[in-house]
């Protein structure tokens, strides 16, 4: 084992060693809708938050399957806490392929800087001299506060007639925003996924990434960080970023319900052992089906994406094809996973002091997330293969 093996091993010992923890605080997490200081504090020490990051600014430049083996993890603990640690560690990723200047402005000066996002294009974005001016609303910004930047999606109108519109990620520090809470919700209640808001704020043009250069895999950052890590699809590892705390949900939900099964007695049928019952049995097999299922085949799919890219070979339109298909039906899997174990685990199940009511609110509140979609990424994997043109960013 490689010194660069062995350190993303004691990560993920690390954050395996936290995880009792979180067990314990997700309730609390839930109650005050956002996970705790102390807890994104833990996470950091762990050197989770690293694990995508670029070597030169600290980082371990980890296998992303590392990085999603822990999101797994901790989803599997607690949703909530999950989930924001995906998405906040996926960024060190995505700030990597913007222009060095921009990695500068938010590592050189504390390469723990964290950053959320809410990519939806809501905003006006306006054309000015060296960059952009800003303003809108933006929603769902997961972990926003505990994050010191925002990484944000808008639409840059077209230049002149005929010239499409373009895409991209505008990057902003927190006094350049400001975040309204509102983040009310039946399931993630602990992601504090609140508001950003923006009143005319300058953007200079490198704080900036178009999502067509991030497509072709021609951005800017990969000049200076040159690991195969960085010269994989946004989609592919972004979406899969979203998919995997939904299976680690599932997954929580399932370690969940064969506990609580294996000790319940079933009153309505004369004191039987839920375990016995042979359909209880058969519901188990199958939720453990589909979760082995989702997660092996997004193994397959990344690990095909990193073997190209670090063989400096072209990635076929048929396996990024394959890798969003895998991630939609993945997260299609895990929820049909949860349902069938929640409706198999009895009427205790809705007690709010039962872990599997909340793995099971959780997961639904993450399955609609727009890049769960399945009929998009669906019907981009069927006009691949019937060799009509794809004409799509996030793919």
């Amino acid at each position: 084992m490689t010194v660069e093996e062995t350190a993303h091993t004691e990560v993920l010992t690390a954050v395996r060693e936290l995880l009792p923890v979180l067990r314990e605080r997700a309730r609390e997490a839930e109650d005050r809708r956002q996970i705790s200081p102390e807890t994104i504090k833990s996470l950091a020490e762990t050197g989770f938050f690293r694990l995508l990051q670029p070597a030169r600014f600290g980082g371990l430049e980890a296998h992303p399957l590392t990085f999603l083996t822990g999101v797994r993890e901790l989803a599997a603990a607690c949703g909530s806490t999950g989930w924001v640690a995906s998405i906040i560690g996926v960024h060190n990723w995505q700030l990597a392929l913007f222009p060095d200047r921009a990695q500068q402005d938010v590592w050189s000066g504390d390469p723990a800087t964290r950053m959320s996002s809410s990519y939806a294009p809501t905003g006006r974005i306006r054309v000015v001299e060296g960059g952009y001016q800003v303003s809108g609303r933006w929603s769902f910004s997961s972990g926003s506060d505990h994050a010191t930047w925002v990484l944000l999606g808008g639409i840059v109108p077209p230049a002149g007639d005929g010239e499409p519109a373009d895409f991209r990620t505008f990057l902003l520090p927190a006094a350049d925003y400001r975040i309204e809470d509102v983040w009310h919700t039946i399931g993630l209640r602990g992601s504090g996924s609140n508001d950003v808001v923006v009143e005319g704020a300058f953007v200079p043009a490198y704080r900036s990434l178009s999502f067509n250069d991030t497509a072709r895999l021609i951005c800017p950052g990969q000049e200076q960080n040159t690991a195969a890590l960085y010269r994989i699809p946004y989609a592919s590892l972004f979406s899969y970023a979203i998919t995997t705390p939904i299976i680690g949900m599932a997954t929580g939900a399932y370690r969940a319900h064969v506990d609580h099964t294996r000790e319940r007695v079933r009153a309505a049928y004369a004191g039987v052992k839920a375990a016995e019952d042979p359909y209880a049995q058969v519901r188990v097999a199958e939720a453990a089906s589909d979760l082995d299922a989702a997660w092996l085949a997004l193994r397959s799919g990344l690990g095909d994406v990193l073997r190209l890219a670090e063989e400096g070979a072209k990635l076929p339109m048929a396996l990024r094809l394959r890798v969003r298909r895998d991630q939609v039906r993945g997260t299609a899997l895990a929820i049909r996973a949860v349902d069938r174990l929640f409706e198999s685990s009895g009427g205790r199940a809705i007690y709010t002091s039962h872990p599997m009511q909340r793995f099971w609110r959780d997961a639904h509140a993450a399955r609609v997330h727009a890049i769960n979609d399945p009929e998009r990424a669906l019907s981009m994997f069927g006009r691949g293969e019937f060799g009509l043109p794809i004409n799509d960013a996030m793919v």
